[in-house]
């Protein structure tokens, strides 16, 4: 079920929100060669609660720690540890915060130095494809037309669409319906109305769509390991289109 959020709920989507929005701000200069995953999930687990959030992933279902730390050909889920970054790597942070029950969630992801042009222009044709996605969020339309979206600017780049992971509601829940995949039909799925909040989040490689899992239980791979980036906002659907819980606006 889909659940239409209260204006009570809605105030605290936004407060949880900018809390995942002011983590990435904060870890953004920590994020340099030579430094460790596991230092950076340090600093993050210590700034939400400073916030007075906590760490919406540490527990979920067992995953160990605050924030998920995905290098390179690392998709989604990696696990922080004493993995020191290096000069060219690409790391997605993916932070989830909860605050009073509600919780915010966004990923995005970073270059360590200096990256080659091929992994540079990933990141960007995969934000491109973000915000396609987001540009369909409104009330009438359908989730299908989002996941059309991101689709249609990821065959533009020839770039491979991860089908087994997807966006996904956000509230009292980490993860709510509806599912959001990344490839679709327009106007198909459930219709969108205002008072929605969810996750929009393209995961796009550089090589073929197929990923495997490590042995780890969590960290998912491209099969190819070659390079995939993530991007990621929570939104609400507005009377006339969407509102980034996600941001610092």
């Amino acid at each position: 079920m889909i659940n239409i959020k209260s204006d009570h709920e809605i105030e605290l989507l936004r407060i949880a929100g900018n809390i995942v929005y002011q983590t990435h701000q904060y870890l953004k200069p920590f994020i340099k060669e030579g430094i460790t995953t596991l230092e950076l999930d340090r600093l993050a687990e210590d700034f939400i609660r400073s916030k007075g959030a906590t760490p919406s992933c540490k527990g979920y279902n067992g995953f160990p720690a605050t924030l998920c730390t995905s290098i390179n050909d690392e998709v989604v889920h990696g696990i922080p540890s004493k993995r020191k970054l290096k000069n060219g790597d690409i790391i997605t942070l993916d932070i989830c915060a909860c605050y009073k029950g509600y919780h915010g969630d966004s990923a995005w992801t970073y270059k360590v130095g200096e990256v080659s042009k091929e992994v540079s222009d990933l990141m960007d044709e995969t934000k491109e494809a973000l915000f396609a996605g987001l540009a369909m969020v409104k009330p009438g339309n359908r989730i299908g037309d989002i996941s059309n979206a991101v689709e249609t600017v990821a065959k533009k780049y020839h770039l491979g669409v991860v089908r087994e992971l997807c966006g996904h509601g956000v509230g009292h829940e980490l993860h709510e319906d509806p599912d959001i995949p990344n490839y679709g039909k327009p106007n198909t799925g459930p219709l969108i109305k205002e008072g929605m909040v969810f996750a929009v989040e393209p995961m796009l490689n550089l090589g073929s769509r197929d990923i495997c899992m490590l042995d780890d239980g969590w960290t998912i791979v491209t099969y190819d390991e070659k390079p995939s980036a993530h991007f990621e906002h929570t939104v609400l659907v507005t009377h006339d289109g969407y509102e980034i819980l996600t941001t610092g606006e």
